[in-house]
């Protein structure tokens, strides 16, 4: 498999590389792919490892999986390609952000590379997703890589604000070690989640660039 990482991860995905698991997984992914209709584009899968570098790293936001239409997802959790229609939790992200900074200003695309670009890691717990079948790919070993990636952010940053939203965001938490990070938890931003109260109102990205800034680092543009 064939994919572009930024330098920073390479010492991750080298020693991720070398374990028995890893080998199964891409193996399987590969066979997916060959089978099925299977997103995203196969040289996006590790996609948030190549626009957000670990050494730039301020936040991680934890997704599930990707989207699973047909040209929507771009490897980057909640994100869709340009063009795409702004999906409902997206919809609601903005509308969040937008409450919270007094904004009027509606997102027209909700491709979210700037924000990766700016030290967001955008991670799904599984990175690949067959076609129109939500959460397919939950039996793959994706869990242990994104585990292993939580695990190794916790252990080799600091500072890193890490926004979980929803139960099973939630539940990829306990890697972290909070004496040195900044972990924010509320419900999901999906319509189901949202209209029931446990979203708006979460001040989250407030709250994140409030951290980042009495720490010395760039507030992020959201």
């Amino acid at each position: 498999m064939q994919f572009t990482i930024h330098p920073s991860w390479q010492s991750f995905f080298d020693a991720e590389s070398q374990k028995t698991y890893f080998d199964e997984l891409i193996k399987q992914v590969d066979g997916e792919y060959q089978n099925y209709v299977c997103f995203p584009q196969k040289e996006l899968i590790f996609n948030a490892f190549d626009k957000c570098s670990l050494n730039e790293l301020k936040v991680v936001i934890i997704g599930q999986d990707p989207y699973h239409g047909e040209g929507e997802a771009n490897g980057l959790c909640f994100s869709v390609n340009d063009g795409v229609a702004i999906p409902p939790s997206l919809k609601n992200i903005f509308t969040e952000i937008n409450n919270e900074f007094d904004r009027v200003f509606f997102p027209t695309s909700g491709n979210l590379e700037h924000w990766a670009e700016q030290g967001v890691l955008l991670l799904n717990a599984s990175l690949t997703v067959r076609k129109d079948l939500a959460n397919s790919h939950k039996h793959l070993k994706w869990k242990v890589f994104t585990d292993n990636v939580i695990q190794y952010i916790s252990e080799n940053t600091e500072n890193v604000v890490f926004l979980l939203w929803g139960s099973f965001a939630q539940k990829k938490g306990v890697r972290i070690d909070r004496e040195k990070h900044l972990v924010l938890e509320t419900g999901h931003p999906s319509p189901l989640s949202a209209n029931r109260g446990f979203w708006f109102g979460n001040d989250h990205f407030k709250e994140t660039n409030d951290y980042l800034k009495s720490i010395g680092k760039a507030e992020v543009n959201w």
